[in-house]
């Protein structure tokens, strides 16, 4: 087996650990890809899949640092970029969305932690990296990585989203909630969504969307319901993102093109997330 088929064989693997540490397609496929020439000079590697792994999860804590640091100016709030797929993709980014673990709120949740922490507790919990390999990782001591990944546990201990629902259900929600929401019937629109609803929003201060989250279900049905007053109801294409029924929508009139995804629990919508930022969407076929 030649070089590049042993890295064919862990480019799937790779992209997912990529992708669930930096919450972006394009750095997640830069990482691969950079570590490609790295594995394709290396000699003596007994366990590729480990040596990749730690290899790309290195270029991923870099580029988690630099995105801390332009964060501390973005506007509004930041989501992941969404992973766009149909049932019918068998590509690496399908077989990737089938994990929980990048389901958009269990990524929304991991953006809460430090790059380190994030790092300690993705490869950790979601990969099985021993300790020892995560320290490499970080540059620091097994100890240490061993206290980023319990602070990240204990950050997120309480807020993990419940099981994804089956897509049957998510369907039967989601089109009884579009259908209220075009007749105007806000009872009917409450009733599908969870009091505690939120919509976030992302257009990075690029495109319209809501700025700040919008918490509670009827501030979220008012919300939608008063855009559709005043754009009208925007044509869309059902697709899955991150696994998740969602929509996609080109750009019409004053609407910026935008994917829409959906959390849906015990026949409730939990969340809806709008991602609008051009800069994240450059992936999307629209």
């Amino acid at each position: 087996m030649t070089t590049a088929d042993v890295f064919g064989l862990h480019r799937t693997h790779l992209i997912g650990v990529a992708y669930r540490l930096t919450g972006s397609v394009a750095d997640a496929e830069d990482a691969v890809q950079e570590a490609w020439p790295r594995f394709a000079k290396a000699e003596g590697v007994e366990d590729a899949r480990a040596w990749l792994t730690t290899v790309v999860s290195r270029i991923c804590l870099d580029r988690l640092r630099s995105a801390a640091v332009r964060r501390e100016t973005y506007v509004g709030s930041w989501l992941p970029e969404p992973l766009v797929t149909t049932p019918e993709d068998d590509d690496p980014l399908a077989t990737v969305v089938r994990s929980d673990g990048v389901r958009m709120a269990a990524l929304v949740l991991l953006d809460k932690l430090t790059p380190d922490q994030r790092v300690a507790f993705v490869l950790h919990d979601a990969f099985a990296v021993p300790f020892s390999e995560i320290a490499n990782v970080l540059g620091v001591s097994e100890a240490a990585a061993r206290q980023h990944a319990s602070r990240a546990r204990k950050t997120v201990t309480g807020s993990t989203p419940p099981p994804r629902a089956a897509l049957d259900e998510q369907r039967e929600v989601l089109e009884k909630f579009l259908t209220a929401m075009v007749s105007g019937d806000i009872d009917a629109v409450l009733g599908l969504l969870h009091p505690d609803a939120v919509m976030i929003g992302d257009g990075g201060g690029k495109a319209r969307t809501a700025v700040n989250t919008v918490s509670g279900a009827d501030k979220v049905a008012r919300f939608f319901l008063g855009l559709l007053r005043k754009y009208g109801y925007p044509e869309h294409r059902p697709v899955l993102v991150n696994g998740d029924l969602g929509m996609v929508m080109a750009a019409q009139g004053d609407i910026a093109s935008r994917v829409t995804t959906f959390t849906v629990h015990d026949g409730k919508v939990t969340a809806i997330y709008d991602m609008a930022n051009p800069d994240k969407l450059g992936h999307v076929g629209f």
